[in-house]
């Protein structure tokens, strides 16, 4: 998944869930059901527009966000991280896209640009999408099948490198830029592997089953993209707008300004209210300046909010503790599962790595991570935000969230390791300096020899991602790229994943595990592989123990008093900018 917007180390890595020790009290259990939201697939029908009317929302206005990081990408190829992802919404519609009830938080799949989330043939290798009449760029031009097709060649480009890779590598296997150059070339892909019949549909031929392609669908990669206005790398800084809203300016760095667009039809999408006239992005604020001027909320900051960041840690206690803000805050899990990996090829007996486990002190964590506003106790490892999540706790931490030091100890006798030696590999940030002292200063009380290393945060994961890494323990993090743990369980414990730069950070190599992955993926009936990458996940923490799971990241942020359909994306992890209106 894109990284949390407080850290954008690596794709689908997770930055951790807030600042500092803010001294909110009290822990937080894990949740004992899934949220509200039931990710299931939309019918036709859910597809239609326009999208559901927010209660008491009014047209007109300008929404003020205040963003820390800026842009770095806003060609929809690009996108992959959480701050791109909640604003590319405005401008890129997608073949699906996610419907969320102003109200309830419910979450459906639908079509967006198509008619529906696509009809499956072939096993689950060919993907059939037919798109809606009257969809049109921001020029009024009609969007066509071709215009997808050509936005889906453009990922093959060698400038094009931080976006999703899931349907390059669907369509040509995972050396698809080796086999594919991209549209430049002259070449166009073959319609026996990504068709257009007619000017309303687009045909996907995957070399492999994808029961879960309608989600992939929804990433900003199938946004469509006019051959005639692409100017290679350039045309990040002037995308054509499919969606409400198109760019008025920009300024890199500074300021980037969203109007109406006329040619926007509200019939045709199911998930866009688009109430205010204007979007305007301030970039490069600084924290705690920013989280101090959405809580005084003087003048336009009235009408402000920060989709994707969170609240900086020198002012949570104040937001947390004052009712003041209460109405006007978002508290609500994202798709990140913080984790301590333990390296499998040097810990290898499975004993140790749950005593590991059992001594973790979880609570103590927790308050170091930011409280139980920016995390909750986190005992599986799948979010919460994963279709058909259950709760799972097999070494019992919520009843002893401090660590089982005893049970640890027992463990440890019973493998024939009393005392064990543990390399204890963190990032060198001053949170990190903290959390690893609390972490080992726990395992020690247990038996465990622990000896800390530092690893210059820029160079984190390249590190700890080497196959031959000489650390026992690191913290890492995960998240989904769309509600099914496809996006998790292969990823994370694919046992012939293991070469430098692999996201197997734990180097499990179980050949249960191995084979499962492969049958699952070949499982054509979504709701049975939700939930047997459900099971194989408990196996996995059960009985290798390779990772130990202590929090569930959470957004936490407060937003302008003047604003009002303030709902949250919990497949991205940021507020959803659909449904925002300025009052009256």
């Amino acid at each position: 998944m894109a990284a949390s917007a407080l850290s954008l180390t690596a794709a689908c890595s997770s930055g951790g869930g807030g600042g500092g020790d803010t001294g909110t009290k009290g822990g937080s259990a894990a949740p004992t059901k899934a949220p509200v939201p039931n990710y299931g697939l939309g019918t036709a029908a859910d597809s239609k527009g326009p999208a559901p009317a927010v209660p008491g929302a009014v047209k007109g206005g300008t929404v003020n966000d205040l963003n820390q990081a800026g842009d770095d990408y806003l060609d929809p190829a690009q996108q992959y991280v959480s701050d791109q992802l909640s604003i590319s919404v405005l401008y890129a519609r997608t073949l699906t896209g996610y419907k969320i009830d102003p109200t309830s938080g419910k979450t459906v799949l639908v079509g967006d640009l198509a008619t529906d989330t696509g009809k499956m043939s072939d096993g689950g290798k060919t993907w059939t999408y037919t798109l809606k009449d009257g969809i049109k760029f921001q020029d009024g031009s009609a969007i066509t099948s071709k215009d997808i097709k050509y936005s889906i060649e453009r990922l093959f480009a060698d400038f094009e490198t931080q976006g999703p890779q899931y349907i390059q590598s669907w369509l040509y296997g995972p050396d698809y830029r080796k086999l594919y150059k991209g549209p430049y070339s002259g070449q166009e892909i073959p319609d026996t592997i990504l068709a257009t019949p007619d000017d309303k549909t687009i045909v996907f031929h995957f070399k492999t089953p994808h029961a879960d392609a309608p989600y992939a669908m929804a990433m900003p990669v199938t946004a469509p993209v006019p051959k005639a206005k692409d100017d290679k790398g350039a045309y990040n800084n002037h995308p054509v707008s499919s969606g409400p809203y198109e760019i008025a300016s920009y300024k890199p760095g500074k300021s980037l300004v969203f109007k109406r667009n006329p040619n926007w039809d509200p019939a045709t999408d199911p998930i866009r209210n688009a109430y205010p006239d204007t979007w305007n992005f301030q970039l490069g604020i600084e924290q705690p300046s920013l989280s101090q001027r959405l809580q005084a909320g003087a003048g336009s900051d009235k009408y402000a909010l920060d989709l994707s960041g969170v609240a900086d840690p020198s002012v949570m206690q104040s937001l947390v503790t004052d009712p003041k803000y209460k109405s006007r805050s978002i508290n609500q899990y994202q798709p990140y599962v913080e984790t301590l990996d333990i390296n499998t090829k040097r810990i290898t007996d499975p004993k140790v790595r749950q005593a590991i486990a059992y001594a973790f002190p979880m609570s103590q964590v927790q308050q170091a991570f930011g409280g139980a506003a920016q995390g909750d106790l986190g005992t599986t490892l799948l979010s919460p935000t994963i279709a058909g999540w259950k709760k799972f706790d097999p070494f019992g931490k919520l009843d002893k969230p401090t660590g089982d030091v005893e049970k640890a100890k027992e463990l440890l006798k019973e493998a024939g390791q009393p005392h064990p030696k543990l390399v204890f590999a963190y990032a060198n940030t001053p949170r990190w300096q903290n959390i690893s002292l609390t972490i080992a200063n726990a395992l020690q009380k247990a038996g465990f020899q622990v000896v800390r290393k530092a690893i210059d945060p820029t160079s984190y994961y390249t590190v700890v991602g080497k196959v031959n890494n000489q650390y026992d323990i690191y913290r890492t993090g995960w998240g989904a790229d769309w509600p099914n743990a496809s996006t998790v369980v292969p990823p994370t414990m694919d046992g012939r994943n293991l070469q430098d730069g692999t996201n197997n950070y734990s180097f499990l190599n179980d050949p249960h595990i191995n084979s499962e992955i492969d049958r699952i993926k070949a499982e054509t009936d979504l709701k049975q592989q939700t939930a047997d990458w459900e099971k194989l996940s408990e196996y996995s923490l059960q009985t290798d123990t390779a990772q130990v799971p202590f929090l569930y990241d959470k957004y936490f942020n407060i937003y302008g008093e003047g604003l009002g359909g303030v709902t949250y994306n919990s497949v991205t992890g940021v507020i959803n900018a659909n449904t925002v209106y300025v009052k009256k």
